[in-house]
């Protein structure tokens, strides 16, 4: 149970997928000028890593490694799909992309014509391919683990986006010197808000 809470912990700040690895960083500066749409979007990115991250970790640890088809057959102790990882996984995550999108267009329209692009778009987003990278990488040995490094990494994408989306929100109506309106600012506070996780990193777990 320790090792679960570590996991969550650090996937939220010491390894946010934003601040540590800028991953997902596309839509997560285009979608974070109003609270209401970060949270739709950040909702959105949670669910797809929490649902991709453990089929993908079946997958991998049943099929694709090398080895894995043991269990089918003695016979198929020596295949390994490994190569096809990436393909698979990006496969698993579009089906579940095309999920989220058919709920949102059809419970909240309103949120739906708001991100735009942006819902599909998770299809491709680093931050969601990545998780399932960094949980390859990391080997967990459990689906538990798996599941929970999902959770968490969506959970700190969500942070960062409703974070930004608030203070963005109030910059609107702060007098920012011209040159810096829009990107410029927002780039400043990114930063600073980067510099800011980074003291999670003296967190041992």
């Amino acid at each position: 149970m320790q090792e679960l809470v570590n996991i969550f912990v650090k996937s939220i700040f010491i390894d946010n997928m934003v601040f540590a690895y800028f991953l997902g960083m596309c839509s997560y500066l285009a979608v974070s000028k109003n609270v209401k749409t970060a949270v739709g979007l950040g909702l959105a990115v949670i669910f797809v890593l929490g649902v991709t991250l453990p089929a993908n970790y079946l997958l991998f640890k049943y099929v694709l490694s090398d080895g894995a088809l043991a269990w089918l057959n003695p016979e198929y102790a020596n295949i390994d799909l490994s190569f096809l990882s990436f393909i698979i996984f990006i496969a698993v995550i579009a089906s579940m992309v095309q999920l989220v999108e058919m709920v949102v267009e059809k419970f909240s329209p309103g949120l739906y014509s708001s991100l735009g692009i942006f819902l599909p778009l998770i299809a491709v987003n680093c931050a969601i391919l990545g998780g399932s990278l960094f949980m390859q990488e990391r080997a967990y040995e459990t689906l538990a683990q798996a599941t929970v490094f999902g959770l968490g990494s969506g959970l700190g994408w969500f942070l960062a986006i409703v974070a930004l989306a608030a203070i963005r929100e109030k910059l609107s109506y702060s007098n920012v010197p011209a040159p810096l309106r829009g990107l410029g600012i927002t780039f400043i506070v990114v930063g600073l808000m980067g510099i800011a996780f980074m003291s999670f990193m003296g967190i041992k777990l």
